[in-house]
């Protein structure tokens, strides 16, 4: 989804918490108090009722906008930058996209979001055949260092070493004649076969480091 599609689809705050009340009944309410699964919608107070013990609790409860009162659309305008761009976003520029005065709440939903990002990741598990190799990423130079000559290559005081892993599995040359990889895989068919997956890890990492820069 581009920009112009999400500007379309989500234009107010009113769609935005629609959409999240959908998406929140098909993956299923539960009860705290009793494991009941059917409620009410109470639409006057943004919450579900227990149809067993009448036990509320609100649309954001136990969700990553728990305990937060910022719009729903923050979270959504957010989510949508994140996830469609290559490079990452910090929280202050997305404080500064959303037009919000304080750096704090935003800062602690990013935070939510690229946790549960991060949780979502450690589903999978790499199994099999594993392929191994290093990046180098840019880094902001500590203030010890800055007067200090830059080195150059590998030991550069800009650069940042990153191990990188991803499943592979063996498969069957589509060229005639074509030299495979040690890992049985042809170069080609690795990269499109476990590319989004590098670059998923490797745009957890740019986020990551993203955050030790609003930190310092």
């Amino acid at each position: 989804m581009n920009l112009l599609n999400f500007v379309a689809s989500f234009p107010i705050e009113e769609s935005c918490k629609l959409k999240f009340k959908q998406y929140r009944e098909r993956v299923g309410v539960i009860c705290p108090k009793c494991d009941g699964e059917s409620h009410y919608w109470k639409s006057d107070k943004d919450s579900y009722e227990c149809k067993n013990c009448g036990y509320r609790r609100s649309l954001r409860a136990n969700t990553i906008m728990h305990g937060s009162q910022l719009p729903f659309r923050y979270r959504f305008v957010s989510i949508h930058l994140v996830t469609s761009t290559k490079k990452s976003f910090s929280a202050n520029e997305i404080q500064r996209q959303l037009g919000h005065n304080r750096y704090h709440p935003i800062w602690h939903m990013m935070h939510k979001i690229r946790s549960a990002m991060g949780n979502r990741d450690g589903e999978y598990v790499l199994g099999c055949r594993i392929e191994l190799d290093e990046e180098y990423f840019s880094t902001k130079i500590s203030e010890k260092e800055k007067d200090k000559p830059l080195k150059r290559g590998r030991g550069s005081q800009k650069k940042s070493k990153v191990l990188v892993m991803a499943e592979s599995e063996f498969v069957q040359s589509s060229k005639k004649r074509a030299k495979d990889s040690p890992c049985g895989l042809s170069e080609n068919e690795s990269i499109m076969k476990h590319g989004k997956k590098v670059c998923n890890v490797l745009k957890e990492i740019r986020q990551q480091i993203a955050d030790k820069k609003d930190v310092v």
